[in-house]
């Protein structure tokens, strides 16, 4: 049979990184909207791959299952990227608690019960998950370890609590973090390793809807007195995204790569420093 490849998240991060990891795979390519799916696929079928696609919803348990049998009928699922979800400037706090947080929790729990033996799998968090403030160890504990299905009924996700969606990203990032630091171990009875990597301003449709909204400013200073002084290219998270995956980071498993330009560096120690 095959091997499989499922992307969730049509996206250009997620292609960047299909396109290093999945040559001589079958490629599922999953997205909420069939036509962004379609033409990420057109894309990848044009450069040899090949591909098939479908509709998927993350923050939906039974539509990310109906995913995970229908890619399993094709081969061994050896990979998965999950590059979906939605910005501060895209989404109320409660639907990116639904999809970047709870989605995420899912996924990594539906695939975790059938990945194969040797697979890989990448999770695209945020440098926005570093910049929030410390939590508590047993509020770390809780977002890691709390069963997907119960996790919004946690105390520190309550309207009350995040009342705006920056802050509601920054907590579904941290936690999609902490999340895979404990799926890994899961992962790792199966033969298989899962990490996340924290991006920073990567130019993406996504990033540009933040460039332009009204945290815009606030973007563009973060590029501006960053130490690399540029945004970053989803190529670049490809190539990240191909260690983690590939048989060269194959002690690598449970980690979190940020890769901001420096952005957090000079939030904590530089210009970018709250005054």
């Amino acid at each position: 049979m095959s091997e499989v490849v499922v992307v969730i998240g049509a996206g250009s991060i997620g292609q960047a990184i299909a396109r290093r990891v999945s040559a001589g795979k079958h490629i599922v390519l999953a997205d909420l909207r069939q036509d962004n799916a379609d033409a990420a696929a057109d894309v990848l079928n044009n450069a040899g791959f090949e591909v098939s696609t479908t509709t998927v919803d993350v923050s939906s348990r039974e539509s990310v299952h109906v995913l995970v049998e229908a890619s399993a009928t094709l081969g061994g699922i050896t990979g998965v990227i999950h590059a979906a979800g939605v910005s501060p400037s895209q989404a109320s706090p409660d639907a990116i608690l639904r999809v970047d947080l709870y989605g995420t929790a899912v996924l990594l729990e539906e695939f975790g019960n059938v990945i194969t033996r040797g697979g890989a799998g990448v999770v695209i968090a945020s440098q926005s998950g570093h910049r929030l403030g410390a939590l508590t160890a047993e509020q770390d504990a809780a977002l890691a370890t709390t069963p997907a299905d119960e996790l919004l009924a946690l105390p520190i996700l309550q309207p009350d609590q995040v009342t705006d969606s920056l802050h509601a990203y920054q907590l579904a990032k941290r936690a999609n973090s902490l999340r895979v630091m404990a799926e890994a171990v899961r992962w790792g009875r199966r033969g298989a390793r899962i990490n996340t990597i924290s991006p920073g301003i990567i130019i993406t449709p996504l990033a540009n809807d933040e460039l332009t909204g009204p945290r815009g400013e606030g973007y563009r200073r973060m590029i501006e007195l960053c130490p690399a002084g540029r945004a970053g290219t989803p190529d670049e998270v490809g190539t990240v995204g191909a260690l983690l995956m590939g048989p060269d980071g194959a002690f690598i498993t449970g980690s979190d790569f940020l890769m901001d330009g420096g952005v957090t560096a000079s939030y904590f120690y530089g210009e970018l420093a709250p005054r």
